[in-house]
């Protein structure tokens, strides 16, 4: 029988509760990500319209 984790919250996936690995809250991450490809786009298209003005 398999054992019962109390002091857990109740969660849908039974083998959740044996190892949770991450508790944090994935907004932050999912936020951080987010910030993080925009940068990139943004540094992106600035270099580019940076190389089409020198060009021009």
């Amino acid at each position: 029988m398999a054992q019962q984790h109390d002091s857990l919250p109740e969660t849908h996936n039974p083998f959740e509760r044996d190892n949770i690995n991450c508790d944090r809250n994935d907004a932050i991450d999912a936020g951080m990500g987010f910030v993080v490809s925009f940068g990139f786009f943004a540094t992106m298209f600035i270099i580019a319209t940076i190389i089409q003005y020198v060009n021009a």
